[in-house]
């Protein structure tokens, strides 16, 4: 398929990656290896593509738009990439294969539902590499207190590791969105590293205090006196204030 012969679709967010220093770098931060279940999730035109089957023998890829599907398929045999014609947002990632690695350039009007999506299958991953705007992976790696932290935080910093790994301008995009981008790696915990708790607890807790980000924990969080002072909380902090691990207690406690 020539690249750029696709005309952009709107409501599918795509802006297609084309700058060969920029691809080159992902599957360099990649290092993809004979053997790796890899799982591309939006290839586009193909370009990532292309590169990783230079790397490994096959790819399963996750492409909404049933003309790009259709290309790559014409394209390449279904031994080298298998094309799931789908929406990621709903497609069954435990259908892919155990210690999968997600890549992909991600549709970012969908960024955050679709990294809570994948969040889900963490056990099943080995690791994710995705290009995303700036201001989203700034927001997954941020620390607590800092103007960035928040519920995306939370949530992933209790399932991974995260890096963010280069920074990418809109010039590398056609069309160029009107952010900045940057790549970014996730690599789920061990199951010793991960949390003993309710996730959709959890879930609900994340959620309820982000909500009302600008209030105190005191009204923002389903606690009593007690509970404050026995984890040793100041009910005065406001959400952000708070570290993934202080969420983790909390919902810890509010279980017993």
């Amino acid at each position: 398929m020539r690249s750029g012969s696709h005309r952009p679709r709107k409501r599918f967010g795509q802006h297609f990656l084309h700058d060969a220093r920029v691809l080159a770098r992902i599957v360099e931060a990649i290092a993809p290896e004979q053997g790796d279940a890899i799982v591309e999730v939006g290839p586009g035109e193909g370009a990532l593509t292309r590169l990783l089957l230079e790397r490994v023998p096959r790819i399963e890829a996750i492409e909404i738009d049933r003309d790009l599907a259709a290309r790559l398929e014409t394209e390449f045999s279904r031994e080298r990439l298998a094309v799931h014609n789908a929406d990621a947002l709903r497609f069954d990632f435990a259908a892919c294969p155990m210690g999968m690695r997600l890549v992909g350039n991600l549709p970012y009007n969908i960024s955050t539902p679709l990294l809570f999506h994948l969040a889900g299958y963490a056990e099943r991953v080995r690791d994710m590499h995705f290009m995303l705007q700036l201001e989203v992976v700034e927001r997954m790696v941020a620390r607590n207190s800092t103007p960035a932290y928040g519920r995306l935080s939370v949530m992933l910093q209790t399932r991974f590791r995260m890096q963010k790994l280069f920074r990418v301008p809109a010039g590398a995009f056609r069309p160029p969105p009107k952010v900045e981008s940057a790549l970014v790696r996730l690599v789920p915990l061990t199951a010793s590293e991960r949390p003993a708790i309710d996730e959709k607890a959890f879930a609900r807790i994340v959620a309820a205090a982000f909500s009302a980000r600008r209030k105190t924990l005191r009204n923002a969080l389903p606690l009593q006196p007690a509970d404050f002072e026995a984890l040793a909380i100041d009910p005065g902090l406001r959400p952000e204030n708070l570290a993934p691990r202080d969420y983790i207690r909390i919902v810890q406690r509010v279980a017993r």
